[in-house]
């Protein structure tokens, strides 16, 4: 919960801090040997064997700029040993936010050592001999801004939660002493944007602070959660199961994230993963790897490099293709369409047209066959083959899909589907992909929906950037086989 929110602006926080150590490096070298010493300012090229030293390919550059290239290097390792000495001293959990005093002595406490191991190493480095001083005015210089910084991004954010910005709809169920500690948790750390959309449970013996939000009693909570659109529904309250299993299936049907707030003994026996949320234990009952930030970020940046590169050195098939497309039948080169993807959302999909032109309502309700008689000529090549689906490369670089993920369906179909198939909404919790895991074992066209999405649920479930590249090399022979192969 808290914990692959916090994974996220550890991320932009950590972002921050580099940046602004650099920045607070540059002042105290511009400080010191422009303003306090311009005397130290001697431009002699350093020893090319050493560390920091840019060697003979820069020669050609003169004195000064070597010289300042030089302690550019230092400024980079200063800044990373900053980060690294952040993280040590544990400013980055999500409790330090909640008090000014203890995040500003956190981030002199991260300083200080950081001065101290950067000391350390260069009292035995042997290579270019820095100033001190400009170490000691970065230090210095960093408190201010890395302090400001983190005061600054603070309030942006508070104020971007104020207005909805990506908010989290979160419907509690207990209105007992757990819900009330989880309530007042999330209102404690609004800056990582969770709403309490509701509570549910019997009104008698709730506490004080949750009779407002009761909406209902625990047997209404499939209507009142149709109605509320939670994205996250937390059970805190005493655990019956039969009631319990009844609400983790509607999440798993729904596609909706289930938390639970356990008992010592669920603590102790729980196979799923127990996380802390400022004291409170929260059990995990779909551990999904790319809810952690630094894997969406992993995949995320895979899926910028690859779909980029592959739309520049592909240009020319492109071209080719849609010239084919256009004088094959008339209409448009490029046919989109309303997909649902990732927590349900509705984006348009692109593709090379296959059949001929043909009203939305079509489109958009008709189920396609192997032997469909819409289909173009020219269309069942790029279908056999795969090739419509190369414009969707687009999407990926735009953010409504990745590379590797479940494919996208349209919403007339997921409205049914998600009442037919078992977990069907569970391909919802990653960002549709163009190829996947389904599509590499054959299961895609006119296939088996329930094989398809039990591949799609062990990929979400077994994410890795190790298995993302595995499905990229093994998705061209699987285009060759024929569907269901």
């Amino acid at each position: 919960m808290l914990r692959e929110r916090n994974q996220t602006f550890k991320l932009i926080f950590i972002s921050l801090d580099f940046a602004l150590s650099m920045l607070s490096f540059m002042i105290a070298t511009m400080l010191h040997f422009h303003v306090l010493s311009p005397e130290q300012r001697q431009f002699v090229m350093p020893d090319s064997t050493g560390l920091f030293a840019p060697g003979a390919i820069f020669d050609f550059l003169g004195e000064e700029v070597v010289f300042y290239i030089t302690y550019l290097y230092l400024g980079v390792f200063i800044s990373f040993v900053q980060v690294v000495t952040f993280i040590a001293t544990d400013l980055y959990h999500p409790r330090r936010g909640l008090n000014w005093f203890n995040e500003l002595y956190s981030i002199l406490r991260g300083v200080l050592l950081g001065l101290a191991l950067v000391l350390a190493i260069l009292f035995f480095y042997r290579g270019t001999s820095f100033s001190r001083l400009v170490i000691l005015y970065t230090a210095g210089t960093s408190v201010v801004l890395v302090s400001f910084g983190h005061i600054g991004l603070r309030l942006f954010l508070g104020r971007m939660r104020a207005r909805g910005y990506n908010m989290r709809n979160v419907l509690i169920l207990g209105t007992g002493i757990n819900a009330g500690r989880l309530l007042e948790t999330l209102k404690r750390h609004s800056i990582y944007g969770y709403r309490v959309v509701g509570v549910l449970g019997p009104r008698k013996n709730a506490l004080p602070e949750l009779e407002p939000r009761i909406k209902g009693t625990i047997r209404d909570f499939k209507r009142l959660a149709r109605q509320a659109q939670p994205d996250l529904i937390v059970y805190a309250m005493p655990h019956k199961k039969a009631t319990f299993q009844e609400v983790v299936e509607f999440c798993d049907n729904e596609g909706i994230d289930c938390r639970i707030v356990p008992d010592m003994v669920e603590m102790l026996t729980a196979r799923a993963r127990v996380e802390d949320m400022d004291g409170m234990p929260l059990l995990t009952i779909r551990d999904i790897p790319l809810k952690n930030g630094y894997n969406r970020a992993i995949k995320r940046t895979f899926d910028i490099v690859f779909a980029g590169l592959f739309l520049i050195l592909n240009a020319p098939i492109f071209l080719v293709l849609a010239l084919l497309v256009k004088i094959s039948s008339p209409g448009p080169v490029l046919f989109k369409q309303e997909r649902m993807g990732l927590d349900r959302r509705i984006f348009l999909c692109y593709k090379f047209r296959t059949m001929f032109v043909q009203t939305r309502e079509q489109s958009d309700s008709t189920w396609g066959s192997a032997n469909d008689s819409r289909v173009t000529p020219l269309g069942r090549v790029l279908r056999k083959t795969s090739l419509d689906e190369l414009p969707q490369f687009w999407n990926v670089l735009v953010g409504d899909m990745s590379v590797v993920g479940p494919r996208p369906e349209r919403p007339h179909f997921v409205q049914q589907f998600k009442t037919r198939y078992h977990h069907y909404m569970r391909r919802h919790q990653a960002r549709s992909g163009i190829t996947g895991w389904a599509q590499i074992q054959g299961w895609r066209g006119d296939t088996s929906i329930q094989k398809r999405i039990e591949a799609d649920i062990y990929y979400i479930e077994n994410w890795s950037l190790w298995l993302d590249i595995l499905i990229c090399l093994k998705t061209i022979p699987a285009m060759l086989r024929s569907p269901g192969e």
